[in-house]
């Protein structure tokens, strides 16, 4: 389907703020989203926007600030948004787009957890905690890229899943010096690893890299999951899409370079490497599949059902063949932009 416009309601001085923050908070995103026509694109920093301030708050010493958040959320869906640039950036989306505000709950309530200081036992615990702070954030940008159908949404979901468990796998060092840790309880206990201990003085150990080397696989297992979400989105969108998917693929790859030690040292992927991820991304696009039936993880499936409308009657043989000569030309053509030469 057509992409909508972007919300005439964000000025280009907003536009421009958002373009900073993405950059600024996050290079991976960033060199993804280079990647994403312009309307998604724009779209898409917005919401960032919203995120990484949601998250910045959550991240400062005083109380109640989750609780802030869901007061300012009220603003947004009510049309009156605070006089902030996050807050104006998400109400233009969430009109757009129509966001379903159980995402966006779902989104605070993951910070709401994260202010409270909540452990996680198991890594169904885990995969809670990821559904709402990541796969919220993959089920909205589908929403932004004109996809609604559920099995789309779910694999959206994995995608979100896979990239929040590499996450914690990276910054497993990090979290435990602000005194939280993300890693199942029951799997650092399974290695003799005290939680208490790690948090006291977190260095690395051997049973600490084998929760962070079991974590990764989790991960690798939803990455492949949610491939075949990639080649029912629209052509244009595919790239950018599977570029953040290698890039955060490979963060875990450093991280098993590294011995699997995210307490000692922080994994990074440099940039001519994410050029190298970003050209695959391009050159590999014919590779997608479409979207596979089946549901996402079951603390995931609450987001894709507040999101999914009935999937469309198939099209007849005349228009597939159709998009499938319009696909052709749409991938040289971002073979061009990448690389500067199409595929022979």
């Amino acid at each position: 389907m057509p992409l909508p416009e972007f919300p005439a309601g964000l000025g280009a001085a907003d536009r421009a703020a958002c373009n900073a923050i993405i950059r600024d908070g996050s290079k991976s995103f960033y060199a993804a989203s280079l990647l994403l026509p312009p309307k998604p694109r724009n779209a898409a920093r917005a919401l960032y926007a919203f995120c990484r301030f949601s998250d910045d708050l959550i991240d400062q010493n005083d109380g109640g600030r989750a609780d802030r958040l869901a007061e300012r959320l009220d603003r947004i869906y009510a049309g009156t948004p605070v006089d902030h640039i996050a807050d104006r950036a998400f109400a233009c989306v969430v009109e757009q787009f129509d966001i379903p505000r159980t995402i966006p709950d779902a989104l605070i309530e993951g910070f709401a957890w994260d202010e409270a200081g909540r452990d996680y036992a198991t890594i169904d615990d885990v995969m809670a905690y990821s559904a709402r702070v990541a796969s919220t954030v993959g089920v909205m940008m589908t929403i932004i890229m004109g996809n609604r159908r559920h099995a789309v949404l779910s694999r959206a979901a994995d995608l979100g899943l896979a990239m929040q468990l590499t996450n914690i796998a990276r910054d497993v060092g990090e979290d435990a010096r602000m005194g939280r840790i993300y890693l199942p309880r029951t799997w650092l206990l399974e290695e003799a690893v005290d939680p208490d201990e790690l948090l006291a003085r977190p260095q690395h150990t051997p049973g600490i890299g084998r929760v962070t080397a079991r974590l990764l696989a989790t991960a690798e297992d939803y990455y492949r999951k949610s491939e075949a979400g990639i080649g029912a989105l629209p052509i244009g969108c595919r790239p950018a899409i599977r570029s953040a998917a290698l890039i955060y693929s490979a963060i875990g790859s450093e991280i098993a370079n590294n011995g699997f030690d995210s307490t000692s040292r922080r994994a990074f992927v440099c940039s001519r490497r994410k050029v190298s991820l970003m050209a695959n991304a391009v050159l590999t696009l014919s590779m997608s599949s479409p979207a596979t039936a089946g549901a996402t993880h079951p603390e995931a499936r609450f987001l894709v059902d507040a999101s999914a409308l009935p999937d469309p009657e198939p099209k007849v043989a005349g228009p597939v063949r159709f998009l499938e000569l319009l696909e052709i030309s749409e991938r040289r053509k971002w073979e061009w932009q990448v690389t500067g030469r199409a595929e022979a």
